[in-house]
């Protein structure tokens, strides 16, 4: 996929994925492990479809002018942050907890979010422990390839290795979020997949929305 074409493709993709995402929080007969897999295959062809734009333009995918200037600022390499999964599951984890405190205290079981088994929140840590590492090691990379700037004044064949170098640190940072994804719903129950899902849904849509309505009232420049 040319990336100039990839701006129309995410348009077409949000659609879609908005559509989906309204099909976790209307309760009907749908199975919920197809809905998961449903999404989960949505982000899948995502990550697919920008990985040929990257092969295509790099720099174009990293620019991200599809994304809104508020996308862009919260950005990590083209993209969401790894470790933020781990946030909003301690965050919606938190908020469950209190609010069926009552409830846990008398033993009851809500097998939500806010009732992760200690097995569950060891399972957190131990992900969110090597996705920093792997997020670490890839910030490295390009920091590295940011400071060989020099090397745009190379030769043509030098100036196109510096170029794959860079799809190659987009590739892997996009490897590492869905990696995270498929992990993260990997160790939840259904219902708390579902439930994480919404949540990260609703960040991404939110931040997005939030962010075009601010770049609509701007006046051009």
């Amino acid at each position: 996929m040319p990336a100039t074409t990839f701006a129309q493709f995410y348009v077409s993709w949000y659609d879609q994925f908005t559509r989906l995402i309204n099909q976790l929080t209307t309760p009907n007969q749908t199975d919920t492990n197809e809905l998961i897999r449903k999404v989960m295959s949505h982000h899948e062809n995502y990550f697919k479809a920008k990985s040929k734009a990257a092969e295509k333009d790099p720099l174009h995918v990293l620019a991200s002018p599809w994304a809104s200037t508020l996308e862009r600022s919260l950005h990590w390499i083209a993209g969401w942050r790894p470790t933020t999964a781990f946030h909003l599951i301690y965050t919606e984890s938190s908020l469950l907890f209190e609010s069926h405190i009552i409830d846990i205290l008398h033993g009851l079981r809500t097998g939500d979010l806010g009732d992760l088994s200690p097995t569950q929140f060891r399972r957190v840590s131990d992900l969110q422990c090597d996705t920093v590492k792997e997020e670490n090691a890839i910030t490295e990379e390009l920091s590295e390839w940011q400071d060989s700037a020099s090397d745009m004044m190379g030769s043509e064949a030098e100036v196109n290795d510096k170029i794959q170098r860079l799809v190659s640190i987009i590739k892997k940072a996009d490897e590492l979020r869905l990696r995270t994804l498929r992990n993260v719903v990997e160790f939840l129950s259904p219902q708390q997949a579902i439930e994480f899902l919404i949540a990260s849904a609703e960040l991404l849509v939110g931040i997005r929305g939030w962010g075009l309505n601010h770049d609509r009232s701007l006046p051009r420049i």
